[in-house]
């Protein structure tokens, strides 16, 4: 029996979410970039769908997909299409976002389609609302909202608990949950990417001034005090580390700088570490990053923020090769195997209770995101013993660096690799489908529209005097004829609304009725096979345009 082929989404796309050539390169785009090869190569030979109400993003999402397979097609798919929407099945969203295009899709049917949302930061007031927002969203069971942790996922689970316990507050009931699925599926790399020859290793130590007795540490990521990983740690412990083994050290950054006074207090923070040599490389290059990887001998990252969720770069280090120093910390305690791949080291927080002025301070506007997320890291502390310790082991070690790396590198290809974790997504996709078909009771007795987007003509059908039913009659006012709706039709007065104007062809369909002895909407619909909303549209812009006379029926 020949295996069904396994399912591709429509990728909700806007450039910023996919494409690593902006000025800020975050973790999100080299994910959301990843993501996008990962379903190219898994197309088998089907188009590659870009969901977007933009031309601009779909012109930018057919020439992305042209550079990373120019034989693959790209199809544009426009949000008003849900019958085709609902034949691919799957809508990909690369955020926690569900609660919107779920709402998007009750006018179609809550089964039409599955939606499917990811974890980046969760962090932030809006990734905060849009978890919150599942309580009450019209998400379904056949929906799901990825975790790219186990972090990630204790993070949901505590928002979500401390919703629904509001909800049974303001409410004073019990609260039945429809939640989507939250399974855990790690962000991936492409580890052929990160096949390094000694030649390049030769090369790039070369390019960077690097002697071959010494030993390069290797951070990549945002340059950022607050947002990635505080830098005093990291200079600290190799400072220990060098004069603990005696070894020269030199320690690549490689990211970028958001402003010079971050510059400044990273150069200015350096100068606990005096016997290492500390060098800067842009993260934004892609052949600064490349001589970054290959010159490097291990590879550290001590993130102690609560912005991170997952951490890319640990991941892409043990594609490389590199055995890794991280912290126990979100995200790295999923990736990182104590002993194994490298050294987790540990870390202490706060506890509850003592962050309510940080929070508060933050919802009120006093903080801004990123004072907020500076504040709180400031209350993270790493073990400076346990990181010296682990780092002077490495570092005098050779043959535990390659072992690790070693480890680190098969691990990446059999749990990381872009494409193992696709055929997760995949996987997922096909139980969800699975489940969709079942259509619950639930979705079958769904709005058609979310409370707080319907109708105008239903929302606001109180306003006029009186509405235009399948009752009302309408008659042609003197002297009007189809000709003259054409002309009025082509006017500037008119013609900025072309989209909602009836053809001239659909006017001569109801002009003989209208012009005789005049007829209701509903008999005017039957005489010329359109809808009744069809015609009570038609016969409002006639009557708009002085045409036809409208007169209520009897209700």
């Amino acid at each position: 029996m020949q295996e069904r082929t396994k399912p591709n989404p429509a990728i909700l796309f806007e450039p910023d979410g996919y494409r690593m050539d902006g000025p800020r390169l975050m973790g999100r785009q080299a994910a959301g970039n990843g993501f996008l090869r990962a379903a190219i190569a898994a197309s088998e030979g089907r188009p590659i769908v870009g969901y977007t109400p933009l031309k601009k993003s779909a012109e930018v999402f057919a020439s992305t997909v042209t550079q990373i397979a120019p034989a693959t097609k790209a199809q544009w798919l426009l949000p008003g299409r849900s019958d085709q929407l609902a034949k691919i099945g799957h809508l990909y969203v690369p955020s926690p976002s569900l609660a919107e295009p779920a709402r998007q899709r009750l006018r179609a049917s809550p089964a039409a389609w599955s939606i499917t949302g990811v974890t980046h930061t969760t962090a932030s007031h809006g990734a905060m609302d849009s978890i919150a927002d599942l309580v009450a969203a019209p998400v379904m069971p056949w929906d799901a909202l990825v975790c790219t942790s186990t972090a990630v996922l204790s993070t949901v689970k505590i928002v979500l608990e401390a919703q629904r316990d509001y909800l049974r507050w303001r409410f004073g009931s019990e609260i039945s949950l429809t939640l989507p699925q939250l399974p855990v599926i790690p962000l991936g790399v492409h580890c052929g990417d990160f096949v390094i020859t000694q030649v390049e290793r030769h090369q790039a130590r070369q390019a960077l001034g690097i002697a071959e007795d010494e030993v390069v540490a290797l951070f990549v990521g945002r340059l950022s005090v607050h947002a990635k990983a505080h830098p005093h740690a990291m200079y600290a412990g190799l400072q220990a580390a060098a004069q603990k083994s005696g070894r020269k050290l030199v320690l690549v950054q490689c990211g970028w700088f958001a402003n010079k006074t971050i510059e400044q207090v990273f150069r200015g923070g350096a100068d606990v570490c005096p016997d290492v040599r500390c060098l800067f490389t842009d993260g934004r290059r892609d052949d600064s990053r490349r001589n970054s990887w290959a010159a490097a001998d291990l590879f550290i990252s001590l993130s102690d923020n609560i912005q991170e969720t997952f951490g890319l770069s640990p991941i892409e280090a043990m594609a490389a090769g590199l055995p890794l120093v991280v912290t126990d910390w979100d995200g790295y305690k999923d990736t990182v195997r104590e002993g194994v791949d490298g050294f987790r080291i540990p870390t202490s927080m706060a506890g509850p209770g003592t962050g309510e002025g940080l929070a508060r301070a933050h919802e009120l506007g006093l903080e801004n995101y990123d004072g907020y997320c500076a504040l709180t890291s400031q209350h993270v502390a790493i073990d400076h013993q346990v990181l010296a310790e682990r780092l002077a082991r490495l570092i005098a070690d050779p043959a535990l660096r390659r072992r690790m790396g070693d480890a680190g590198q098969q691990r990446a290809r059999e749990v990381f690799d872009w494409a193992v974790v696709y055929r997760r997504y995949q996987d997922l996709w096909q139980e969800l489908d699975r489940l969709r078909q079942g259509q619950s009771a639930l979705a079958l007795k769904a709005p058609r529209a979310a409370p707080a987007r319907l109708d105008p003509f239903r929302t606001f059908g109180h306003y006029p005097t009186q509405q235009i039913t399948g009752s009302t009659r309408v008659s042609a006012c003197a002297g009007a004829t189809p000709d003259a709706y054409e002309k009025l039709a082509h006017r500037e007065l008119f013609s900025y609304a072309a989209k909602v104007l009836p053809s001239p062809k659909g006017v001569g369909l109801l002009w003989p009725a209208i012009a005789g002895a005049g007829a209701t909407v509903g008999q005017l619909a039957g005489a010329s096979g359109a809808s009744e909303p069809e015609v009570v549209r038609a016969v409002a812009v006639l009557a708009k345009m002085g045409l036809v006379q409208l007169q209520q029926g009897a209700r």
